[in-house]
């Protein structure tokens, strides 16, 4: 397996990890731009570019992702 194999597959576990862990009510109650950012957070675990979407400061956008029950690894 090379290197590129690896992360991928480490990718796409994270990605399943992440889609199990969400609380999918909390997130589909939030208003469009929210829901919207934190599901793109779920498919991608790309935290800076979820946050520009939400339109948050980080820090808010973290304890957002941790009230959604999505893990970070942070």
């Amino acid at each position: 397996m090379t290197v590129v194999e690896w992360l991928d597959k480490a990718e796409e576990r994270a990605r399943e990890v992440r889609r199990r862990m969400a609380d999918w009510s909390f997130i589909e109650r939030q208003p469009p731009r929210i829901k919207a950012a934190l599901i793109y957070y779920v498919k991608t675990g790309d935290l800076r570019r979820a946050q520009r979407i939400a339109g948050l400061k980080l820090e808010e956008f973290i304890d957002l992702i941790k009230r959604a029950g999505i893990p970070t690894g942070l």
